[in-house]
């Protein structure tokens, strides 16, 4: 039990160490360029929303390729509303509410649009599959969620918002959302008891 709680902790020193690297060599130089545009964070996660909004159409037509291409430009957008924010030093609570509350929209439409492309093909069992990583992703959000509003730490699991978008946009890509679904149906629930489980340990009682 505490092997698997060490290899939680190092996978998690790993990702912010990759989230540093991106964050100076990528988010840094296009964040700069928004604020130059005085585009106003509210409006960056906006226009997330309705750009994931577009893919999932796409996702439900079967254009997976434009689907993919459309998810990953709301994903950048999605990156960079905070870095605004800040950069700017317009940090608000209801800017963070939009944000959240975007997030599992753009999520849930994609997937939805992902979904009504099987469900259209009578493919049942990716159906089902699609639900579960539906209802998956959002616990893994839930659970960091409230734990945090209980003052206790979350950021562990396989797969977090990051890895989740990487597997959409490229199993879109590719042409293989079945693959991207298998995973996230797997994934999900198993980062879920993750982090369940971390902020279960974190906790006095």
């Amino acid at each position: 039990m505490i092997a698997r709680f060490t290899r939680i902790k190092k996978m998690i020193s790993i990702r912010l160490k990759l989230r540093s690297i991106i964050s100076k060599w990528f988010e840094d130089p296009i964040v700069r360029l928004l604020v130059f545009l005085k585009l106003p964070p509210s409006l960056i996660t906006v226009l997330g929303l309705t750009i994931a909004s577009i893919g999932a159409y796409f996702c439900y037509k079967g254009d997976f390729l434009l689907a993919g291409i459309i998810v990953f430009i709301s994903a950048i957008f999605d990156m960079f509303d905070g870095g605004v924010a800040r950069k700017t030093n317009n940090v608000t609570t209801r800017g963070a509410l939009l944000d959240s509350v975007t997030d599992r929209l753009s999520e849930s439409v994609i997937l939805i649009g992902i979904g009504a492309y099987f469900l259209d093909q009578s493919n049942n069992t990716l159906v089902i599959l699609t639900m579960i990583a539906l209802v998956g992703s959002f616990m893994v959000s839930y659970i960091r969620a409230r734990s945090e509003g209980l003052q206790v730490s979350a950021m562990g699991g396989i797969l977090t918002r990051p890895e989740r978008v990487i597997i959409v946009v490229l199993s879109l890509i590719i042409g293989v959302p079945d693959y991207g679904i298998w995973i996230l149906a797997v994934g999900t629930p198993i980062s879920a008891l993750q982090r369940m489980f971390l902020s279960w340990r974190s906790m006095k009682r």
